[in-house]
């Protein structure tokens, strides 16, 4: 399949998991779902042994695969724990801005300029997060203090660094070590589970979920929701996978940004959150600057 179609539909797999996830978190804590979740991922993965192929993997690229594979857990955490705390169309839209943080970065550590049309999608991004956190009845200065006051801005400011970087290092793992993308996904899930599997056994919150009781008839519909969630989850990262190994990392990141688009228009109606086409407008713009900076 052609990747930008791959980039597509790993986009509206990864806003139905949004949608998805918005709704299980009004339930369940952030730490609990990543825990579950990733365990239901690892299950369904093991039928991409199926198709897996070992011959590549050695000890350093394994190495590199569990590194890349903790920045990408804590960030998902991080995003799902924003996900819990904030609305759905202030979260998201925010996290369409790693292309502009992977900019900046390169900038200051690596001295690589600035296009024109880069500095102008960053001026959209910056926008459209002003507009998006703009409320009646505040004062115009408040959006610039916004990761200041709120902890749960200054958690997505951070999930936006680690997947900057995670992107970066998902296309060095594909070229550098040849590791075919359904090996990459299935070994990359496993990681997940572990990681998840000690944050939870050492999280010491005594009002922690357990596994049991999702299976009780009134948490039926729950496990029901978290298991459609894995199954899109494998389905949007085995086809992100399979486009940056055909396309420039920064492309495919910038296309599957319009998950958040997506999610937006679809989840502030469902959700029922205030001023909505002032909050699409915003996204429109952090999505098309996004599109306009892209980085290998």
């Amino acid at each position: 399949m052609n990747w930008f179609w791959l980039a597509i539909f790993s986009a509206l797999l990864s806003a139905l998991a949004a949608l998805l996830q918005k709704k299980v978190l009004k339930n369940i804590s952030a730490l609990d779902f990543s825990f579950i979740v990733s365990f239901l991922i690892a299950i369904f993965s093991t039928l991409l042994l199926f198709f897996a192929d070992f011959q590549k993997v050695n000890s350093v690229s394994l190495t590199f695969l569990f590194i890349k594979s903790l920045l990408n857990a804590t960030a998902f955490l991080c995003i799902m724990t924003s996900l819990k705390n904030l609305e759905l169309s202030r979260a998201l839209p925010l996290l369409a801005s790693s292309p502009m943080v992977i900019a900046i970065l390169a900038f200051i550590f690596l001295g690589e300029g600035l296009k024109g049309i880069e500095v102008t999608g960053m001026f959209l991004i910056v926008s459209g997060t002003y507009l998006l956190e703009l409320k009646k009845n505040e004062s115009v200065l408040t959006p610039f203090t916004i990761y200041k006051n709120s902890k749960y801005h200054r958690i997505i400011l951070l999930a936006l660094v680690l997947i900057s970087v995670s992107s970066v290092m998902d296309k060095f793992i594909l070229i550098e070590y040849k590791i075919p993308p359904l090996t990459f996904v299935f070994i990359q899930n496993l990681f997940f589970l572990f990681i998840f599997f000690v944050v939870y056994i050492f999280n010491k919150n005594k009002n922690k979920i357990k596994i049991k009781d999702l299976f009780k008839a009134n948490s039926g519909s729950m496990i029901f929701v978290i298991i459609v969630i894995a199954i899109v989850t494998i389905g949007y990262r085995v086809m992100q996978i399979e486009a940056v190994k055909l396309a420039p990392v920064g492309i495919v990141i910038s296309i599957k940004r319009l998950s958040v688009l997506f999610a937006v228009i679809i989840g502030a109606k469902l959700f029922k959150e205030e001023s909505y086409f002032k909050k699409i407008i915003a996204t429109i713009l952090i999505v098309a600057g996004a599109m306009m900076i892209y980085r290998d």
